[in-house]
This record gives C-alpha cells, sequence and structure tokens, in this order.
C-alpha cells in the first residue's frame, strides 16, 4: 500500500528518523502541505497520515482509495470522523505521547508567571537595573505558590501529571473534569473534585488540560472570568478555542486575570490581529509543549504501530 506524510517537518525536521514508518510501506513525506495542495497530493495513497490537515467529508469523497488515516498526534478534531466511518475508513491518533514534556512546560509556564521571570528578564535587558540605585527592584512583585489553589480543567493523563506535581509546590488542587467517578482514587485533603463553577471561582492558578468540544470551546470567556479571584493567572495548553481571546485580552487590560501562558490559539499560526498578540502580561508560544526530541520520537514510534496494527488488521488507538 501507498502511505503520503502530508506534514513531516511538524513532527520531524530533520532531527530524528522516519524510518519505523517507511519501513512499513511505501511513504511520501512532504514537509508541509496547504489546503490548496492537499487535492494533488493524497491521491492515489491509501494512507495518510496528517496533523492539522483538515479531513473532511469532502477528501473521503473525492478520493475513495484512502482506507486509512493516521493524525500524528492526541488531538483529531481536524478529521471527520463520522465520514471516514461512513467510507470504511479507519482513523487513529497518537495518545499520551508528550504527557511528560506537556507537563514540564505547564509548569514551567505556571512557575513564570508566579515568579514574573519573563517580565524582569526584559526589564533587565532594557537596562532598567542598570539604571536603578537599589540592589533590587521589581515591576510586579512575584507570587508565592504555597498555600494557594491549582484549578485544573480536565483530567486526563496530562492533568493527573501536573496535579502530582503540585505539592512539592505547597498547592492545594481543585480539579473539574467530566467522570470524577473515573478518578475516586486521587481524591485526598489536597485535592478535591469540584463543579465547573466551584473550579472558578476557587483557583488561584488555573490551567486547561481537556479536548476541544462543544461544551469547552469558549469556556473561558467573561462570564466565567467574572466569577474568578481578582488576580488569577490563567495557563492553557489543551487547545486554542477553549479560550474566548478577546475576553481574556481584556481581563489583561483591566487586571482581572494577572497573567496568561498559552501555547495554543484559536487559528494556527497566529493572525497579526489576534488580541493576544498585544495583551499586556500575556505570554504566548508557538504550538511547542509537545515538541521536545523525546515526546517526538515517541510518536514516531506509536504511529508505526498504529499503522502496523492496520496493515495487519488489528488496528489500534482507533478513534472512529
Amino acid at each position: 500500500m501507498k502511505a503520503v506524510i502530508l506534514e513531516g517537518n511538524s513532527v520531524n525536521p530533520g532531527d530524528i528518523s522516519w524510518e519505523p514508518v517507511t519501513s512499513l510501506c511505501d511513504v511520501t513525506i512532504y514537509g508541509n502541505t496547504l489546503e490548496s495542495e492537499k487535492w494533488d497530493r493524497i491521491g492515489g495513497h491509501e494512507i495518510v497520515l496528517i496533523n492539522k490537515v483538515p479531513m473532511t467529508r469532502e477528501v473521503f469523497e473525492r478520493f475513495p482509495e484512502v482506507r486509512y488515516v493516521g493524525v500524528c498526534a492526541t488531538g483529531y478534531n481536524v478529521v471527520d470522523t463520522e465520514a471516514a466511518k461512513e467510507h470504511g475508513v479507519v482513523v487513529t491518533n497518537i495518545p499520551a505521547y508528550s504527557t511528560d514534556s506537556v507537563c514540564q512546560f505547564t509548569w514551567a509556564y505556571i512557575l513564570n508567571l508566579a515568579s514574573r521571570i519573563g517580565l524582569h528578564n526584559e526589564c533587565v535587558r532594557n537596562g532598567d537595573w542598570v539604571k536603578s540605585d537599589m540592589f533590587c527592584f521589581w515591576k510586579e512583585s512575584p507570587v508565592e505558590l504555597t498555600g494557594k489553589t491549582l484549578g485544573i480543567f480536565g483530567f486526563g493523563s496530562i492533568g493527573r501529571k501536573v496535579a502530582a506535581a503540585a505539592p512539592a509546590f505547597g498547592m492545594d488542587v481543585l480539579v473539574h473534569t467530566k467522570h470524577p467517578e473515573k478518578y475516586a482514587d486521587y481524591a485526598g485533603e489536597h485535592l478535591r473534585f469540584v463543579s465547573e463553577e466551584e473550579l472558578f471561582a476557587g483557583s488561584d492558578v488555573l490551567t486547561f488540560h481537556c479536548p476541544l468540544t462543544p461544551e469547552t470551546k469558549g469556556i473561558v470567556n467573561k462570564k466565567n472570568i467574572d466569577v474568578m479571584k481578582d488576580g488569577v493567572i490563567l495557563v492553557n495548553l489543551s487547545r486554542g478555542p477553549v479560550i474566548d481571546e478577546a475576553d481574556v485580552a481584556e481581563a489583561l487590560r483591566s487586571g482581572k486575570i494577572a497573567a496568561f501562558g498559552g501555547d495554543v490559539i484559536s487559528e494556527e499560526p497566529m493572525k497579526e490581529s489576534n488580541p493576544l498578540r498585544t495583551a499586556p502580561n500575556c505570554y504566548l508560544t508557538p504550538h511547542i509543549a509537545w515538541a521536545t526530541r523525546e515526546a517526538r520520537i515517541r510518536l514516531v514510534d506509536i504511529a508505526a504501530g498504529n499503522l502496523k496494527g492496520f496493515l495487519e488488521g488489528k488496528p489500534v488507538n482507533v478513534v472512529n
């Protein structure tokens, strides 16, 4: 069978090997594929590996030869899974490959925003310390995490890993998840499962690790921000549309939100007009929390395992 990788550079810009995948079948690799280019590149391939290229109903109707779509990511909302199923196409994803990397990135954001490291690094580089007659100065006082409450929206593998690190910083944890009964063993003196409103109202630091669904889209909006504590710190490493970016930008300007850290935005790559780009106390990274070399090697290995399972008639990590 013939396979095509449409966005090879997003996983492997050249520092790791595709050999676990290329050893399984005839594979063509493109570094990147624009929406306008995918129509010429998918044709003639039974196997399509993607990251963010949309696989819509039209794709499956125009290319009935496609039998398998391997999403090289955990989230698979770019695939019309119902249409794929109707056309007999198996769709798989890559679960839990980046848990450690994203947890590390989450805490990097929390520590940066609480300790105001980025802000003061910029001040020093701009010469403010050189001009100071004091041995120290601060634009905004750092925040001590001990005794504060960490709120976690979503309790999958990443949410659980983030929660496990909280005791090291002396933090209590509130968790909102759709099925708290599945995680009853995690509850204790310093971790409680709460309603959505209790989570928003009770957290000093609030981090999001949930899938994008109709229920979570725009969940961080003015109504829910108004419920939050003044000076709350927000971190989003889930999906960009979980955040109403205009409402968050306005809350940053007013000081209701003390700081925001995001590795994802609603439309990627970022548009110049995105309201978060110029918002104060807003720190953004270009969707790289998952992208450690170690995590990408795991991703390729799992992608190969998914493809091997499909080729042998024993598909794994099927999402449709």
